[in-house]
Parts: C-alpha cells; sequence; structure tokens
C-alpha cells in the first residue's frame, strides 16, 4: 500500500497489511508530531503535498525496497493536513525473510521519502509558525 491521505494514519491496519508467510520479520516506522524542535515549543505541524507526484515517487520507492531488499510487502503512508502532537506523520513497514534486510529497507523508505518525496511540513510553535527546511534530520 502506498498512500497519501489526510485521514488518520491506523497503524494496526497498516502493520496487518505487511503480513506475509515468507517473512521471518516485519519492521515499522513510525514518524510522530512531537512536542517540540529546536528549543521550541511546538503547538502542532500542517503537512502539504503534490499529491499525484508523491503517490507516484511513494510507489517508486516501494518498487524498489521489493527488489531490492527481496521485501515480502511494503506499506508506504504519509498524512498531510494539519496534525497534533502524538499523531503518526509517516509510516514506513517492510516484511522480509530476515531482519537485516527488514531493518535496513525500513531505513532506506524513511530516508528516501523525507529527501526525494514532495511533502512539506509547516510547523506552528509559541510564538509563530515556520516551513521546516530540510525534513531529512538523521534522528
Amino acid at each position: 500500500m502506498y498512500l497519501v491521505t489526510s485521514d488518520p494514519i491506523d497503524v494496526h491496519q497498516a502493520e496487518a497489511l505487511l503480513a506475509d508467510p515468507r517473512a521471518g520479520a516485519i519492521v515499522t516506522f513510525c514518524g510522530v508530531v512531537r512536542d517540540h524542535n529546536e528549543g521550541r515549543e511546538v503547538l502542532h505541524l500542517a503537512y502539504e503535498a503534490y499529491a499525484e507526484m508523491a503517490q507516484a515517487q511513494l510507489e517508486g520507492i516501494g518498487r524498489e525496497i521489493l527488489e531490492r531488499w527481496d521485501a515480502k510487502r511494503v506499506v508506504l503512508i504519509h498524512r498531510v493536513g494539519r496534525l497534533a502532537i502524538g499523531e503518526v506523520a509517516v509510516l514506513v513497514g517492510v516484511s522480509a525473510p530476515h531482519r537485516g534486510a527488514a531493518f535496513e529497507a525500513c531505513r532506506h523508505g524513511i530516508d528516501t521519502i523525507k529527501r526525494d518525496v514532495p511533502i512539506w511540513k509547516k510547523e506552528y510553535f509559541v510564538g509563530g509558525e515556520t516551513w521546516v527546511e530540510g525534513c531529512c534530520h538523521q534522528d
């Protein structure tokens, strides 16, 4: 499943989609809205996307993961719109025969989404708001 959506991400549903009898490992990563960034108190975030291009790029990243890591199933979902503290903004899930491949593929998926997919984040904090540059911090 590859999806850009304004609906909340259902983590349990996404994890269920990853189940495969050929897979000995399932790894999921959820990017969650936190209440602080660079010393400021964050109130909420908003994500905007060039949806058609973002969708196509998620599909391309998914195909790459399936081929490169012999993954059995891939789920890539990114939320758009206003998100509150604690909500899931992005989910990357990979099932693969072994854990090493599942971890590597999952890491590649989130890093590639943050680097390449046309989705932008605006941060609303106490005292202001700003578009966040370089969403691909390596933390």
